[in-house]
């Protein structure tokens, strides 16, 4: 196999299939979460190492902080996009399976990585870098929860409400906010009686 031919299959993904039992996403989402999480590694990388040169100020979180932020930006590079890393076999492989999880999987991963350079060194650098990386998190949060319902659905769902009792009943548009609300009526003045 030549390396052109390596290099395509691996940008194509042909094994790369939607998660067992997930929703459909839209093609904009998909496409989308991957160009926003290769543009997030990018910046992560690059102001992680902004943080790690803050050793110069003797600020060793900040050190700490652009270290962890290069790798979440490496391991998202990894998984977004394999073929920027051909000559290490594993990445595929790695992908991959990351690839047949859920989404929410992916989610939960990408905001963990993201969430503690910003708490060790809160700061431009590190908010911006790892703050792509949660919204790369965030677009595949709402990729898992799936598509809006129908409109009809959603009429349906409104329709009915659900007791204490687990009992169902229909409400109409006359029903007030509690089913046995007593009508509004005017008593009179504050501090006054009426029967003097």
């Amino acid at each position: 196999m030549s390396f052109v031919e390596k290099l395509t299959g691996l940008m194509a993904r042909p094994n790369q299939q939607d998660p067992a039992g997930g929703p459909e996403a839209p093609w904009y989402l998909k496409y989308g979460s991957r160009v926003l999480g290769i543009v997030a590694a990018f910046f992560a990388i690059l102001f992680g190492l902004w943080n790690v040169l803050s050793i110069i100020g003797l600020s060793v979180s900040c050190l700490v902080a652009g270290i962890i932020q290069m790798i979440a930006g490496f391991v998202v590079m990894a998984l977004e996009a394999p073929c920027c890393f051909v000559c290490i076999e594993q990445v595929g492989s790695v992908a991959d399976k990351v690839d047949s999880k859920p989404m929410y999987f992916r989610a939960g991963l990408y905001c963990a990585m993201a969430v503690p350079p910003i708490f060790m060194c809160f700061g431009l650098a590190s908010l911006f870098g790892s703050g792509l990386i949660f919204a790369t998190g965030a677009v595949y949060g709402m990729m898992a929860l799936g598509k809006k319902a129908s409109i009809e659905d959603m009429r349906a769902a409104a329709g009915t409400t659900t007791g204490y009792g687990g009992n169902s009943s229909t409400t109409n548009d006359r029903a007030g906010i509690v089913n046995n609300a007593q009508p509004f009526s005017f008593t009179g003045a504050v501090g006054t009686d009426s029967n003097v």
